[in-house]
């Protein structure tokens, strides 16, 4: 479904987004890995991906920096020539209470998860409007469509990825790049494998469904959303949550 395109994926090296990796690297995407910190988890997902026989590439990249964004931007179309698919899925979590919650922990999650996506965004889509059908996937959350308690921060981040979703989309639909937003609900990630089992529970009482849902879950979507059959599609926002959020 992707064969000889170029996919850029922050937030690689685990969970969602390495599944997005593998995923997308089976459907014949080359792919740009960015992560930050563990470049050995990284190093096992290039691994991975290019037993698809496709380039795969990694790079350590802070997203909330705005310069150095831009220079791994810059060495990413450098080593791959051209970028058609960019998923902004770099994220952080530090929950708590409003009451409670410091300036630092606010702020360091907006910038990774909000501002964040606006960096990547800004400095990929020229060479994205280069491609015969650009794709920039957003993976927000449905805490930022109906608010989660303890995670003011995070909601807040997420619901304004939801808005930069549809401005871009707005945009830039003249130049055939689509924008959406995939918004997960309880995902079996490392994420979530610390939360005590009575949380994980209660959540699956609430969930439809019944249970938690799986990264390649999400990383199915993403790769519709990436293909061409779903040219006709931009400015949505696809919740996969098993029911919870309807």
């Amino acid at each position: 479904m992707l064969k000889g395109k170029t996919a850029v994926i922050t937030g690689a090296s685990t969970g969602i987004g390495k599944a997005i990796a593998l995923n997308m690297a089976q459907n014949g995407a080359n792919i740009a890995v960015i992560f930050i910190g563990n470049k050995n988890l990284a190093s096992e997902v290039k691994l991975q991906a290019e037993n698809s026989g496709v380039k795969v590439e990694i790079y350590e990249c802070d997203v909330s920096d705005h310069n150095a964004s831009k220079e791994t931007c810059e060495k990413i179309v450098e080593d791959f020539g051209a970028v058609d698919i960019l998923i902004n899925n770099a994220g952080i979590v530090r929950d708590g209470l409003l009451l409670r919650m410091s300036e630092s922990d606010f702020d360091d999650v907006i910038d990774v998860n909000l501002k964040g996506v606006f960096n990547m965004t800004k400095h990929l889509l020229r060479f994205i409007m280069k491609s015969a059908g650009g794709r920039i996937i957003n993976i927000s959350s449905v805490s930022g469509i109906m608010g989660n308690p303890g995670q003011a921060n995070y909601s807040a981040a997420k619901a304004g990825v939801i808005g930069l979703t549809k401005t871009t989309a707005k945009e830039f639909a003249g130049k055939n790049v689509t924008c959406n937003a995939i918004a997960p609900g309880f995902i079996e990630t490392d994420m979530t494998a610390g939360l005590p089992q009575a949380v994980k529970d209660q959540a699956n009482t609430n969930i439809p469904l019944k249970r938690m849902g799986t990264a390649d879950e999400i990383a199915n979507v993403a790769v519709f959303l990436a293909s061409d059959m779903s040219s006709y599609i931009t400015g949505e926002v696809i919740k996969v949550d098993g029911g919870l959020c309807m």
